[in-house]
Formats: structure tokens, C-alpha cells, sequence
């Protein structure tokens, strides 16, 4: 597992791939120019950097003149007195200087800056534009690199730790990139040259570091995707320094360790950082030996070592454990860490040893998992994993992410769990504690309590952050759900305990708490919950009774009601908990919550008796939504008595009713804008409705307890005043459209007198997106009532039509959009949704409306639309579709007497157009493909198709389709076997062979005739 891979969900920014290309920043401190640095007076004559082209030739002359334009570039004094105008100037000196100099002058131009600048910031420049020009290959004269070569090693090799550490990273870059080109084929002693002498020095130690790690930047490092040509330079740079000078490079970084650990522990710690690097690559004995090891461990665990030193060396360590090889090299690899130092995996060294800790987890994990408990060797890395858990436990509950990498420990116990099946009494002890592991990590920091209970900007950014944060944490809590039930509930059961027994507990504490248990109902099955399975039995009453300290917190109240929702299927089995779970939503931890505003103020209090004089003012915010849901489920069991019904209903509605009232009152007044306060709060409030609508049925409003139903066809007529009185305003229309999905659901037949004032109101100032949503709305309608909805489809289908003959023109599809715009992408939502329109009318008794006077006008192009569609529509769902709807207008409208034919001129129409055209020309077409899916159900239903029609038009069909086939080049014999195969009841057989017979026709044509 590479380090870092999970460090978004611990809120760390990733590692980002260095470019090689990049122009390296300088922090305020790095930037600081050399102390050397004197003041260049801006306003000193002359200017030559200022001239139209740079200098010719490198010189003396032509540096001071570069080394001024640089310095009033930078960020120097010189540059901070100097005007934009003059600054401008030398900016575009410095480009000129870089991008049109001779590459050979260039070269030496640099050189001779870094050879006798004082400056720090023509240094950088410098190196930079001289890295700049060999990435790009303007350097490429064996001289000139031979001269680059010897100069660069000379100053890397010369190097003060001292000097600047940008400038110092840049050098090695640049070396790096050298090694690169030219390692080993043009120059092989680059390693030879820059590795240290002993004892190391810090200048050189620290150089030769930098020029390793940004060479596994820029190169090496597999962290990174690659191209090919970097792949193929990474293994030739590898296998190079393996064959001439790794034990030599590895003898260094132990020498490094050794003498500067106490002299100069930056520099170790940076040598030690290049060498944990190259350990994926190099033989690893050369580190994983009795000498290297302890002294890493050492320098881990010794309470004298710097921080930065103590990590490099625990990062070594790591990769070693890391190291790819087989499982049972592995295997005895582990066993040597462990000998190494024992007690590494102890609670007390956890924290500092977080990485090793947990990358020796994974290892074992992996070593347990390929060679399995039946083998030694997979039974010992088992217990070598098991020895370090406690440090790994140690450590996740540390939350310090500093030191732990919280992705990479998750991922590791995600893994782990995965491997129970049966858990031994240890392994629960160890899901324990992963469980107390969960329960840390998904608690919210208590720094960001208030805003939280606000919700502010802050609040919701920590909000949103927590719940990307918990998706691992809650996958993983499932898993030991599924391994553990018995376990899990009991220390839910625990954390609940202790939340109800403090007065002090934190809101974070019964947030996460309720949270767990919330998510324990996910795993659980519905008739488990029923029955309250396990401890749910006792969980349960003692969540309904829960009262805590802290529940006038935001968080902690609407967890709580979320929780009581997810398990109301306990109540609704055991009906003596109903008074409580009623209870639960009308005191103080539901709508007399201080800070659900909008639970308090549309429901108030049930048993209250001056509902007139509460005063309702809804909050900016639907949070609370799906507690209106709960509340409708409750109110909507059967077990609670009529009279209670009526009495907590009508509590419910009038308050909410009386605020649209006074809402569109005000706002006839005032005008109503998409946005106002007004139209959010009739917005809200809809919802709030419609949610309240989904705990009843048509059964209970329009059977059982009718007067349930009276009381929400009122509440629709309310609704209804809104949409009449703003039809224009179209994200309340949205809400009002959903709300009469529900009403049609639970109303009834009793609700189709007020459809047609809503459909008018609807079809204002619409747009393909708005269309539809209308015509979903109709096609539920045409399913639920069938031909009870004739009168109302006769009055609203023309200007149903009237509009889709706009906004589906040819025009619109043909203006030039892409297929890919949102606008394109509506229009073709539009047109699928319209021809399932027209097929719910085919199959649901509706197709007389069609006939109708007033539809009469718009018959004839709605024909000529499907039978374009059937035949040559790109998508095959559209054409099956058609053909579908035209079955189904031949099984109502035509009989097997054409004199009783509902629509004269449809049979004709069916038999020359359709038939021609869809059942055999566009089958014919190429593009028609037998192997797609999509293909093979539309020549399903052509096939059906033909049986039809013979059924009802019998020899009118068969001569004149056989006459088709048979200019089609259908051989004679074929189109006879039609015939016989047309008028059997296999309909299997003749679809098998309408196909051979149409692929025989194809064969004959041999593509020479087109159809469409």
C-alpha cells in the first residue's frame, strides 16, 4: 500500500507529481537575496536590458546587464522601487534573453552568472532557463552538455548545506534531469562523481540527497503515471546504478545516519528520506541487515531524536516492510523487523512508529491471505499481525493525523474484517476495538460544535466534509455488522448506556452514537427490526425513552428522529410502543425542538386546543423534511383510531393551509419573484405536505376513513390557489406537480374534477424540460384511471399537441445543436417521453381520443410521426415504441370488416405505409443489426406486427406485403413459405424465419438497393 493514498479522506492535500518543466517556488524565507545583494538604483544609466534585443554575445558586460533585468524582475529591493513600466521592460528582457540567445551562448550566459553572480535570485534563473532549454533539447551539442556536465558536478560536488534550499533543489533537478539523458550510455560516472567521500560532510550529503529524491520525482518513482519513454529511462537508470554503485549509495546513507544523527540532523534525515525512496527498487539486504536496522530503530525510538529524523528513519523502515517480493520471503522479512526490535507493535511505541506500524499490517495481512492459516508460514504471519494490532489500535485512536495516515489504517482494517468468517473471542476483542476505532474517527471535532448548530457557511462546509469523510468509515462498519451482529449491538448498546447516564456527555458523543445505531438498522433486515432481533428489542424502547442533555443540539435532534424512522417498523409490529413513538415527535425532541423551527411551527402541539392563535413562521431551511414523512407514517397507521386520526391530521394541515393562504395573499400584494422569502416558504411548506401525503394510501383515505380524504382534497384546493394564482414561477410549479403525483395516488378517482384547472395552469410558458414533467403527470393519470380519464384527455390533448408540434419541430432538431447540449439532451427526453404518451393512451382503452373532434386535426401528423419514427428513428427504443402504438391503434380501431373500421382510411394507411415501410424496408436497411440487443425486441414486435394485421386485414395484407416481398427480389419459393408461416400460430417459427428471410433478401440485393 503506497503512503498518502487515502490523504483527501484525512483532509491533507495529496502529493502532487513535481513537474519537469516546473519553475520551483521560493517560500518568504528562501526568497530572502543574498545578504551580498547591493541596491541597483532603478533610475542608473544606462539601461541596455531595456533594448530591443538582448546582448550578442556572452560577456561581462552582456551578465551585469542580464543580472539587472533579473534582479528588477525578482522580488529584490531593486525590484521594489522600481516602477511597473521599468519592471515590465526587464521581464520582457529576461524572455528575450532566454528564448532567443543562441543555445551555445545561452549556456555560457549562465554559466558565467552562476560562476560570478552573488545573487541568489540570478542564480535560480540561471539554473532554470539552462533546465528549461535541455527539457526542451536546444541543448544538444556533446560540447555544450559536456560543458553543462563538468560545471554542475563541479558545484554539486563543492555544495554548502548553507546556501538556499530552492537554489539547491534546483540544482539537483537539473542534475537529475542530466541523469536522465546521459546515465550510463554518454557519461556513467555521474554517481561515482557525487557520492560523498567518508566520513560525509553536510553540504555534500545534503546535495547528492536532493539530487536522489528529485530524481525519483522526476523519474524513478512509480507513484506517478508515466509515459513510455520515462518507463524506458527509469529502467535503464535503475538497472545501471544496481549494476555499478548501489551498495556503494546504500554504505553512504548508513555512514550519513551514523555521523550526522547528532552533527546535523536536517541532513540525515534528508538522506535518509532518499534512501527510504529507493528501497522499493534496490536489493533490499543492502538496508534490511543486522546493522542498518537497529540503527533505524534507534534513531526512531531514541527521545534525543529530532522529529524530522526520527520519521525519515521510521519511513525506511516502512518501505522495507513494504518491499514487493514473494509471500514467504515476505514472510521471513517481517520476522526479522519483529526480532529487530521487540515490542515495536506495543501500545507505547504506536503513535511514533504509526507508518511502520501500519505497513507491517497490511504485509502480514497480505502474507495471511495468500498463504493461508493451513500453511506455517500463513499461521505465523497471522500472529506477527496480531502482535503489532495493539500499536495499530494505539495509534488510529490517536487522532493525530499528523503522524497516522487514517486512510491507509482504514483501508488496512477494512481488509482485515474482511477475512473474518466465524471471529474467535480475540477477534472480537480486536472488532471491538475497530468498532471504538469507527466511533473516533466519524466524531465531529468539537471546535466546530456552534456552527454546526447554526449551520453556517462553516458548519455546512464541516458538515459536508464529515459525510465524505464517513462513506469508508460507514463501509466498514457494515463489514463487522455482517461478521459480528451480536458484538456490534453490544457495544452500541454500551455507548448508548453511557450517553443516557451522563449529564455531561457531548453532543459529539450521542451524535455519533445515534449515528451508529442509525446505520446498524441499514444492515439489519426488515422482519429482524419487526421482531426486534438480538438486543433491538431492548435498543429499541430505550432509543423511543432516550432523553439527553445535549438534544437541543441540531445534529443530535435530527439524528435522533432519523434513527426513530429507521426503525418505526419495530412500533408498527409492537403496537404498545405506537403512544411513544408519538410522543417522540410531539414534545421537545421533535416539533417543540428549539432549532427545527419549521417542525415546531407547522405542527405545534397535538394535544394543543388554540391552534388559531399560533403563529407560524418557517425557517430558511427543509432539513426537516423527512421528519414531516415520519410524522405522516405515524399518523397514517391503521392502529391508531379514526378520532386520532382526524385530531393529529387536522393539526397538521390547518396551520400549514392558513400559512399558503397568507402567503398568496401577501404576495398578490407584493408580486412573487423565484427567489423571495414568499416563494421559498410556499415551497417548504408544499414539501412539508407532500411529505406528510406519503404515510396514507387510496385504500385507507377513499376506504376506510373517507373523511381522511376530505380533509386532503382541501388541502389540494389550497395548493391549487398557488398554482393559479403564480402558474409562471416554475420552481414552485415543480413542487405543486409533486404533490399532485401524490394526490392522484391517494385521492383517487375523486381527484380528476380538479386536474383540468391544474393542467391549464401547467402548460403556462413551458419549456421540453417543463413538458416533461407535464406529461409524466398525464401518463400517470391515463395508468391509474384508464378510460376514466377519457373526458379529460379529449380537453387537454390539443393543446398537448398544439405544444409539442412547437417545441419538437424539425426546426428544433436541425438548428445545429450539439447532441451533447443540455438544451438537445431535454428535446430528446421530450421526444421519448412523448411517444410513451401516446402509448399509455394505445393501451390503457384511450385511443377513441384520438378520434375526438377536437384531436381530430392534429391525427394526421401524429401518424405520419410514428410511421417516420417506426421506420427510421437512429434510436431502435423509439421505433419499438411506434410500432407498439400502431398494434394497438389497429386492435381498437379496425375490425375484420373494414366497413366497421373506427377511422376510414387507416387500414389503407396501415397496410401500403406501415406495413412497406417499417415491418419490411427498414428491417432490410444494413443498419438494421441482428446482433443488437435493442435491434432484436423491435423486430420482435414488427413480427407481432404482421400477425395483426393479417388477424384483422387477412388477404388485403398478405397480397399486397407478398407483392412488396417480392419486388424486394424475395425469391418465389420464400414468398410462399411466408405465407404458410403467417397464417400458423408458431410465432416463434415465423419469427425465425422472417429473419432467415429477410437476411436471404439482403444476400440477393447485395446491398444495390436502398429504402429509406
Amino acid at each position: 500500500m503506497k503512503a498518502g493514498k487515502n490523504e483527501d479522506w484525512t483532509r491533507r492535500k495529496q502529493r502532487k507529481k513535481p513537474s519537469q518543466g516546473r519553475t520551483e517556488s521560493k517560500s518568504q524565507e528562501e526568497r530572502k537575496p543574498n545578504p551580498l545583494l547591493s541596491y541597483i538604483n532603478p533610475n542608473s544609466a544606462p539601461f541596455r536590458f531595456l533594448s530591443p534585443s538582448p546582448p550578442p554575445d556572452s560577456s561581462a558586460t552582456a551578465m551585469d546587464d542580464l543580472e539587472q533585468a533579473i534582479l528588477l524582475a525578482s522580488d529584490s529591493p531593486a525590484a521594489a522601487a522600481a516602477s511597473p513600466a521599468v519592471r515590465a521592460g526587464a521581464l520582457a528582457y529576461c524572455a528575450r534573453a532566454r528564448d532567443e540567445t543562441p543555445p551555445s551562448s545561452l549556456l555560457q550566459l549562465c554559466l558565467h552568472g552562476l560562476t560570478s553572480s552573488l545573487h541568489a535570485h540570478v542564480h535560480f534563473w540561471c539554473l532554470q532557463t539552462i533546465h528549461d532549454a535541455l527539457l526542451r533539447r536546444r541543448l544538444v551539442l556533446p560540447d555544450d552538455l559536456a560543458m553543462l556536465r563538468s560545471s554542475l558536478l563541479s558545484i554539486a560536488v563543492s555544495s554548502n548545506a548553507a546556501s538556499p534550499p530552492f537554489l539547491r533543489n534546483k540544482l539537483a533537478q537539473l542534475v537529475a534531469l542530466l541523469i536522465r539523458f546521459e546515465y550510463p550510455h554518454v557519461y556513467p560516472s555521474y554517481f561515482l562523481d557525487i557520492v560523498p567521500p567518508s566520513p560525509p560532510q553536510p553540504g555534500p550529503t545534503d546535495m547528492f540527497a536532493r539530487v536522489l529524491v528529485s530524481l525519483d520525482d522526476d523519474l524513478l518513482s512509480q507513484e506517478y503515471p508515466r509515459n513510455a519513454e520515462e518507463a524506458s529511462d527509469a529502467g535503464r537508470v535503475k538497472d545501471a546504478m544496481r549494476a555499478q554503485c548501489v551498495p556503494q549509495i546504500a554504505r553512504h546513507w548508513h555512514e550519513a545516519a551514523v555521523s550526522l544523527r547528532a552533527a546535523d540532523p536536517a541532513v540525515a534525515a534528508v538522506a535518509l528520506d532518499a534512501a527510504r525512496r529507493c528501497i522499493s527498487w534496490i536489493d533490499v539486504s543492502l538496508v534490511a541487515n543486522d546493522v542498518f536496522v537497529p540503527l533505524l530503530f534507534d534513531i526512531a525510538l531514541s527521545p534525543g531524536s529530532v522529529a524530522p529524523l526520527a520519521a525519515a528513519a521510521v519511513g525506511c523502515l516502512s518501505a522495507v516492510a513494504a518491499k514487493r517480493m514473494d509471500a514467504r520471503a515476505k514472510v521471513a522479512l517481517l520476522r526479522s523487523l519483529l526480532a529487530a526490535q521487540q515490542g515495536f507493535g506495543s501500545p507505547d511505541s504506536g503513535l511514533k512508529m504509526a507508518p511502520l506500524v501500519t505497513a507491517y499490517a497490511v504485509e502480514a495481512l497480505e502474507c495471511y491471505r495468500k498463504l493461508g492459516s493451513g500453511d506455517a508460514d500463513g499461521a505465523t504471519a497471522l500472529e506477527m499481525l496480531e502482535e503489532v494490532l495493539p500499536a495499530l489500535f494505539a495509534a488510529a485512536e490517536s487522532s493525530d493525523d499528523d503522524e497516522v495516515d487514517s486512510g491507509s489504517v482504514l483501508e488496512f482494517l477494512s481488509g482485515y474484517v474482511s477475512t473474518m468468517k466465524a471471529p474467535s473471542e480475540k477477534q472480537l476483542g480486536h472488532l471491538g476495538r475497530i468498532l471504538e476505532v469507527v466511533r473516533m474517527q466519524m466524531s465531529y471535532d468539537p471546535v466546530y460544535r456552534g456552527h454546526l448548530d447554526v449551520l453556517d457557511k462553516i458548519g455546512k462546509e464541516e458538515e459536508d466534509l464529515m459525510q465524505e469523510q464517513r462513506k469508508d468509515l460507514v463501509a466498514l462498519f457494515r463489514s463487522i455488522c455482517r461478521v459480528a451482529p451480536g458484538a456490534t449491538q453490544l457495544f452500541i448498546r454500551g455507548l448508548l448506556v453511557t450517553a443516557l447516564s451522563s449529564a455531561e456527555v457531548s453532543v459529539e458523543d450521542v451524535e455519533v452514537t445515534l449515528t451508529l445505531f442509525y446505520r446498524l438498522g441499514e444492515t439489519v433486515g426488515e422482519e429482524e427490526i419487526r421482531n426486534g432481533t438480538g438486543l433491538l428489542r431492548e435498543l429499541v424502547p430505550m432509543l423511543l425513552s432516550a432523553r439527553f442533555s445535549c438534544h437541543t443540539h441540531r445534529l443530535v435532534a435530527l439524528v435522533y428522529l432519523d434513527t426513530i424512522n429507521r426503525y418505526i417498523k419495530f412500533m408498527q409490529e409492537n403496537e404498545q410502543y405506537v403512544p411513544h413513538l408519538l410522543t417522540v415527535f410531539l414534545d421537545e425532541r421533535g416539533i417543540h425542538h428549539q432549532n427545527v423551527h419549521s417542525l415546531q411551527d407547522a405542527l405545534g402541539q397535538f394535544t394543543a386546543t388554540d391552534w388559531a392563535n399560533n403563529g407560524i413562521k418557517f425557517s430558511s431551511s427543509e432539513d426537516g423534511s423527512q421528519i414531516f414523512e415520519a410524522v405522516g407514517l405515524l399518523i397514517g397507521i391503521e392502529e391508531v383510531s379514526p378520532d386520532k386520526q382526524v385530531q393529529c391530521l387536522t393539526a397538521l394541515l390547518n396551520p400549514l393551509c392558513q400559512q399558503i393562504e397568507s402567503l398568496v395573499m401577501d404576495a398578490k400584494a407584493q408580486g412573487l419573484e423565484e427567489s423571495s422569502p414568499r416563494a421559498i416558504g410556499l415551497q417548504q411548506i408544499i414539501v412539508a405536505l407532500n411529505m406528510v401525503s406519503k404515510g396514507f394510501n387510496e385504500r385507507l383515505v377513499m376506504g376506510s376513513r373517507p373523511t381522511l380524504g376530505v380533509m386532503f382534497k382541501k388541502t389540494l384546493d389550497v395548493v391549487l390557489q398557488v398554482l393559479v394564482s403564480f402558474p409562471n414561477v416554475k420552481p414552485l410549479r415543480s413542487k405543486i406537480m409533486s404533490f399532485l403525483h401524490r394526490m392522484v395516488e391517494i385521492l383517487g378517482i375523486s381527484v380528476l374534477p380538479c386536474i383540468p384547472i391544474a393542467l391549464q395552469q401547467l402548460l403556462v410558458d413551458n419549456e421540453a424540460k417543463d413538458m416533461v414533467e407535464f406529461l409524466y403527470l398525464i401518463n400517470q393519470i391515463i395508468c391509474k384511471f384508464n378510460s376514466s380519464a377519457n373526458a379529460l384527455l379529449e380537453d387537454v390533448f390539443p393543446a398537448i399537441a398544439s405544444h409539442l408540434s412547437v417545441i419538437l419541430s424539425q426546426d428544433a432538431f436541425s438548428n445545429g445543436l450539439a447532441s451533447n447540449t443540455e438544451e438537445m439532451r431535454e428535446l430528446q427526453e421530450l421526444e421519448k417521453t412523448f411517444y410513451s404518451f401516446l402509448l399509455a393512451i394505445a393501451t390503457h382503452d384511450l385511443p377513441t381520443v384520438l378520434l375526438a373532434p377536437s384531436c381530430r386535426h392534429y391525427l394526421e401528423n401524429i401518424m405520419q410521426l410514428l410511421l417516420i419514427t417506426s421506420c427510421s428513428h437512429k434510436e431502435m427504443t423509439h421505433r419499438k415504441t411506434c410500432v407498439q402504438i400502431f398494434v394497438n391503434l389497429i386492435k381498437d380501431w379496425c375490425s375484420s370488416s373494414e366497413v366497421e373500421d373506427k377511422l376510414p382510411g387507416f387500414r389503407v394507411f396501415i397496410i401500403e405505409k406501415f406495413a412497406t415501410g417499417c415491418c419490411l424496408h427498414s428491417i432490410l436497411d444494413k443498419s438494421f443489426n441482428f446482433r443488437d440487443g435493442n435491434s432484436v425486441a423491435l423486430f420482435g414486435e414488427i413480427v407481432m406486427a404482421q400477425k395483426v394485421m393479417y388477424e384483422r386485414f387477412g388477404e388485403n395484407f398478405i397480397v399486397n406485403f407478398v407483392a412488396k416481398l417480392r419486388e424486394a427480389h424475395c425469391p418465389p419459393d420464400l414468398a410462399e413459405q411466408y405465407y404458410q408461416k403467417l397464417q400458423g400460430n408458431d410465432i416463434k417459427a415465423f419469427k425465425s424465419f422472417y429473419q432467415s428471410l429477410i437476411e436471404k433478401i439482403r444476400q440477393q440485393q447485395n446491398g444495390s438497393l436502398v429504402f429509406r
